[in-house]
């Protein structure tokens, strides 16, 4: 295993590329996009420049204060369909308890041994990495990641995610990777509600039972940033399951457009300094040295309060035939981890090139999805639409 050498701080968007980068000494032998055509996905659409509000959903100043008076806790008009997400904002809804209760979004596991081992486009079961925390403070060593809140009709979930760079936005972007589940149920549900994202969530590491009690600037350090617009794949809005991985976990993904829940005019990536280029249509595993998967593991014996993050060489799992072979790498992370990144580097940049779907029922290793055709579609489609803003 390559080894990986300390990271120093990160500040402002260069030097935070150059000390993400210097996180994984390792190279890849291939690059460049592949000449696939792009897959079916399926992202919101903007018409009349405006969000199209669904049924079910806030339409007045006295519907919106119902709304935010609890009337958003009403399930039984779920938003389905692409075009019908929407998310207004209900200021201090997440507050530091609130975070706090915050529990890991479903646990998409499979069985350990065996799993997708009847196709020929799945490796070997790696063996188990331990789970590292990462350097504190965060917003020192890896800024770009954090927390993903948002309610279900289960209560409050967790996710991660990762700041991603904006073509259309160079060092201003205001785009967010993370897992389809984390914001649609897929294909027995809706898009979840009050989805806002979190920055080097919990700055110093201090355990979940204290957070409610911690200085809020340690504990969101750069603030809150609301989903206003959110992508996802058309075959995990088809196929996707909230209850076990499959076939839709190949297209697990989502990107978030955010803005801040205190209207400052900063953009996500100005205000943490640091984002995350992706690599889409990366080399197959076997050409990549190693991945660095990084997220907030809720799920015991982890608390959701630590950043932790597995380095382990990729190999390939395929869960359903047909569908694209995911990466999949030992790493005990557990549930809440889901949507955080995984990271290669790329010519001395690290670059994102997947994201934590789903794993083991005993937690000894993770699968995410590989990222081609289909996943740069929904990303292009969003920095398309937010291109001239």
């Amino acid at each position: 295993m390559p080894s990986i050498p300390s990271i120093p701080a990160i500040r402002r968007t260069t030097a935070a590329s150059a000390a993400l980068a210097a996180v994984l000494a390792f190279t890849v032998t291939a690059c460049g996009p592949s000449d696939d055509k792009a897959g079916t996905s399926a992202a919101a659409d903007r018409n009349g420049g405006g969000i199209k509000i669904p049924k079910g959903l806030p339409t007045s100043i006295d519907d919106l204060k119902k709304w935010k008076d609890g009337g958003w806790d009403n399930w039984d008009n779920w938003a389905r369909k692409a075009k019908d997400f929407a998310n207004p904002i209900l200021k201090d809804h997440w507050k530091p308890e609130r975070l706090a209760s915050a529990k890991p979004a479903p646990d998409l596991s499979v069985k350990a041994t065996g799993a997708g081992s009847e196709f020929d486009a799945t490796d070997p079961e790696p063996r188990p990495v331990t789970a590292r925390q990462v350097g504190r403070p965060y917003h020192q060593n890896m800024a770009p990641v954090g927390k993903i809140f948002f309610d279900s009709p289960q209560g409050p979930r967790v996710c991660s995610g990762t700041i991603v760079s904006d073509p259309a936005h160079p060092g201003k972007s205001n785009m967010v990777w993370t897992a389809g589940h984390c914001v649609h149920a897929g294909k027995k549900g809706g898009w979840m509600r009050n989805i806002v994202f979190v920055p080097s969530f919990n700055d110093n590491g201090v355990p979940m039972n204290q957070v409610s009690q911690t200085p809020a600037q340690q504990i969101q350090p750069y603030g809150r940033f609301w989903a206003d617009w959110i992508s996802t794949s058309g075959e995990w809005l088809d196929m996707g399951s909230q209850e076990v991985g499959n076939g839709g976990s190949a297209y697990d993904f989502a990107v978030l457009h955010v803005k801040p829940e205190n209207g400052s005019g900063k953009s996500l990536e100005e205000t943490v300094g640091a984002s995350v280029p992706v690599w889409f249509n990366a080399p197959a595993p076997d050409r990549i040295g190693a991945m660095r998967a990084i997220g907030y593991p809720a799920g015991a014996p982890y608390d959701g309060a630590r950043m932790m993050n597995c380095i382990d060489r990729p190999g390939r799992l395929t869960m359903q035939q047909g569908t694209p072979a995911m990466d999949r790498i030992g790493c005990t992370m557990t549930g809440g981890s889901s949507g955080g990144g995984w990271f290669a580097n790329r010519g001395g940049k690290l670059v994102l090139v997947s994201n934590t779907s789903i794993g083991s029922h005993n937690n000894t290793w993770l699968a995410g999805p590989r990222l081609g055709p289909e996943a740069e579609r929904v990303f292009s489609g969003m920095s398309r639409k937010f291109a001239q803003q």
